[in-house]
């Protein structure tokens, strides 16, 4: 009983994934034999299979193309199939010359071959790009206790605690409460390189555990997860439409109703002006309706862009429609945000300058009041303290002053940790070489911390945003590939945006900017250079990336409204996957055009080639259908590299 069970749905599906396959061959094999009862002059038996074939072959067709027709009052090009293959029937029955019954069924027999190769490689698209759903586990290891119970994903709530073990698919987003281990990230961010995850660490839904256990609390809704976000793009992917497609469809509406109308004209003109018999006219305006049709030319553009999508999601590169893939491909200036996207959004200690030979008490004295602070720089001097094992007594009396500092009483002594404003109301006399060597700090975008205890200075400590190191030479790519303007956004200081953008090699250099003086710059870009990127990661970005003509958010570190407005996302926070995108891009466009090129050129030929005389209904069928297996093949090329 299980068996069958199991039988039904893999014979069903394997039923639906070869139909149309199937159909073909029962076609071809019936026109195969109606041909032969011909030879063997069993008119009435061939009539018989002959017309098993047409029904057989051109079912799908036929039901495709009367719907179109009946519900939204247009003509395609699967009618103009059918009726040219009936017309073909009509005209040999009429004639008594059952042999143009066999041509019509080879129309339809190569019409439905087509009809299933281009159903196998959209198939070949389709698996690429749905192969993320695999990634997605059912159920989850919920914690209630000691105790494990496997739940399904769509039953757990935000604060439940669930155990992923090793080597195990993580089911959701959560952040690691207990364990470590080292997750493969890959089907998230396209990097094979393992990431160390201990606690605190986010981690992501469908990426593999490694070695250890770890224990996870579910910080938002299962179906609010970036898996499940990339998923639900990239299937709004594949059904929007991008401009140039919902432009061939138009031009594909209007160019049926005049292949129509040529097509009567066709078949009634050349008996009373040239001469021609009605047996030729008919046949010839048959295959006219067959060469001109513009299926090629309809399967140009759709299977290219949906194969860059899943080219794109391999890498990490999401593109939310074929749209963005065509544009970022057209980009001649980018704008970058500063921190989190040229930078790591990290600060860290990067300098440091004692004013006594025993450094500890400067460490020790800044620590014990920056360890009172919220601020992103107390966090980062912090840190760096105990990564020194070193220990500071408690401050008290705090009092911390916005954008200057804060100032605490330490072992009985007055202590201050900030700018010079703040230092200077506590030390007389300030040293003019620590004053130059602040200033030469902050002239390479450093920010600068003053140190001081009982009205004497203890030294500087100096704090940067560290640049990621391929944003040089991501940068320096994109001018290889032309972009021509190439520059930075940010809210920072002109001091610190120049010392970054020296270091990055950008063009030019936007400082002290709020988010609508963010959408300004784009707006002076779009008005100078037409197509333009913007790379953000920020709710402040946010804006700025939906004025952009392409909007680029990083991934694992972008907010959820980045994420959101941004056209394309680089799931890996790695700069060097935007000129893999660009570059995707371009080849999308040199394709599409390729393709529009061969499939126009090809129904010219076949039109030349009917009104010389020199083509049956078959040839003409193989060639156009060959055409547009043929743009169809050439599209899925994007699945490669």
């Amino acid at each position: 009983m299980v068996s069958k069970a199991l039988a039904a749905p893999l014979d069903l599906r394997v039923w639906k994934d070869h139909r149309e396959a199937t159909a073909a061959i029962a076609c071809a094999v019936l026109v195969f034999l109606g041909w032969q009862a011909l030879n063997l002059g069993w008119v009435g038996g061939a009539l018989f299979i002959l017309t098993a074939a047409y029904i057989i072959g051109g079912f799908d067709s036929a039901r495709d193309g009367l719907s179109t027709l009946v519900q939204d009052k247009e003509l395609d090009v699967d009618l103009l199939m059918i009726v040219a293959a009936l017309g073909a029937a009509g005209l040999g029955l009429w004639q008594q010359e059952y042999y143009l019954l066999v041509d019509g069924a080879v129309l339809i027999l190569i019409f439905a071959i087509s009809g299933a190769l281009e159903g196998y490689a959209m198939q070949r698209t389709e698996r690429s790009i749905q192969g993320l759903m695999g990634l997605t586990a059912d159920t989850a290891r919920r914690l209630e206790g000691d105790r494990e119970q496997m739940v399904p994903i769509t039953s757990l709530q935000i604060g439940d605690r669930i155990l992923v073990k090793p080597g195990e698919l993580v089911p959701t987003d959560g952040q690691v409460v207990e364990g470590s281990s080292t997750l493969n990230q890959a089907s998230i961010t396209g990097e094979s390189v393992p990431v160390e995850k201990t606690v605190g660490d986010d981690v992501f839904a469908g990426t593999l555990n490694g070695q250890g256990a770890l224990r996870l609390r579910i910080h938002q809704p299962p179906e609010s997860s970036l898996i499940q976000r990339v998923i639900q793009l990239v299937q709004q992917a594949q059904t929007e439409a991008p401009p140039s497609q919902q432009f061939i469809e138009r031009f594909e509406r209007g160019y049926a109703k005049v292949i129509v109308i040529a097509g009567i004209l066709l078949s009634t003109l050349p008996p009373l002006l040239l001469g021609w018999s009605w047996e030729e006219t008919i046949y010839r305006a048959l295959i006219f309706l067959v060469v001109a049709s513009p299926c090629a030319l309809m399967a140009s553009i759709m299977p290219t862009l949906l194969s860059g999508i899943a080219n794109g999601a391999r890498r990490g590169i999401l593109f939310k429609n074929g749209a963005q893939l065509e544009q970022i491909g057209r980009i001649r200036a980018i704008a970058f945000d500063k921190t989190g996207t040229l930078t790591t959004g990290n600060l860290q200690v990067v300098d440091a300058i004692a004013t006594q030979p025993d450094s500890d008490q400067l460490w020790q004295v800044a620590a014990a009041l920056e360890s009172l602070s919220e601020h992103p720089i107390g966090d980062a001097i912090v840190q760096a303290a105990r990564q020194q094992n070193l220990t500071w007594t408690t401050a008290s009396n705090a009092q911390a002053q916005a954008g200057l500092g804060i100032t605490a009483d330490l072992e009985g002594q007055p202590a201050v940790v900030g700018k010079p404003a703040i230092v200077e109301t506590q030390v007389k006399d300030i040293s003019e070489d620590l004053i130059r060597q602040s200033q030469q700090w902050e002239s390479e975008g450093k920010t600068v911390v003053w140190v001081a205890q009982a009205g004497e200075v203890l030294g500087l400590i100096a704090v940067a945003d560290i640049v990621r190191p391929a944003a040089a030479q991501a940068v320096a790519h994109l001018k290889q590939l032309g972009v021509e303007q190439v520059v930075m956004l940010t809210g920072d200081n002109p001091r610190t945006a120049h010392g970054i953008a020296q270091q990055v090699g950008v063009d030019q250099v936007y400082a002290e900017l709020l988010p609508e003086d963010k959408v300004e710059v784009i707006r002076q870009l779009q008005q100078q250079y037409q197509t333009v990127g913007m790379v953000g990661d920020g709710i402040n970005d946010a804006p700025a990336l939906a004025q952009a003509t392409v909007g680029i958010a990083m991934g694992a570190a972008g907010s959820d409204v980045a994420l959101e407005t941004a056209d394309i996302v680089l799931m890996a926070d790695r700069l060097e996957r935007l000129e893999q995108a660009i570059r995707l891009g371009r080849r999308a466009q040199r394709v599409v055009k390729q393709n529009i090129v061969f499939s126009l050129s090809f129904v010219v030929i076949l039109l030349v080639l009917n009104f010389a005389g020199n083509m049956t209904l078959p040839f003409g069928v193989l060639g156009h259908e060959g055409s547009t297996v043929m743009v169809t093949l050439s599209g899925l090329r994007l699945l490669r590299g």
